[in-house]
């Protein structure tokens, strides 16, 4: 029998051997092939294309291994941009507070993507902390009167619309 490094023994000559041999060899082969099939089913179509040659499941994780260590090194490089934007994201002038929460949620869904963990709490005082300073009473007021700790960004982004809306409608009853 040769082993060739793989998940089951393949015999020499598997007609020479005992019948609970061939048994034995036709129940690994098979609990193989289960294998491989539930590691090609787990995969997206760029991974798959990389171990469709396998014929063994012990082959297949060995090529997934192999290119996984390359995705890891990248996946770290990538963290490391993505919490640099996440550092330096700034509000214009301009932009509406919807604009730029959509923004800040873009980098943080990316962080959380590749298994960075961002809690809703930094993500809201991310948020108030950069805010322009004509909502600076606003930030004072959202960080007495609620629980930030607990504080979904939907929420913050909610408190912030109203207050626009209270700014706006005051705005066109001054004006008439």
């Amino acid at each position: 029998m040769k082993n060739n490094g793989r998940g089951y023994a393949k015999p020499d000559n598997k007609e020479a051997l005992p019948q609970n041999k061939k048994d034995i060899f036709t129940k690994t082969r098979k609990k193989d092939q289960q294998a491989l099939t539930l590691i090609h089913q787990c995969l997206d179509d760029v991974m798959f294309e990389k171990v469709t040659d396998a014929t063994t499941s012990k082959e297949a994780w060995r090529i997934l291994q192999i290119s996984l260590q390359g995705v890891d090194k990248v996946r770290k490089v990538k963290l490391q941009t993505l919490r640099a934007d996440f550092e330096v994201i700034k509000i214009k002038e301009s932009e509406c507070n919807s604009d730029y929460c959509s923004k800040v949620k873009a980098v943080v869904n990316q962080l959380r993507k590749y298994r960075e963990d961002i809690e809703d709490a930094c993500v809201a005082e991310k948020i108030l902390r950069i805010l322009i300073p004509k909502f600076d009473f606003v930030v004072c007021a959202i960080e007495e009167s609620k629980d930030l700790d607990s504080m979904m960004v939907e929420q913050l982004e909610g408190f912030l619309q109203a207050h626009k809306e209270k700014i706006k409608r005051r705005q066109e009853v001054s004006l008439e």
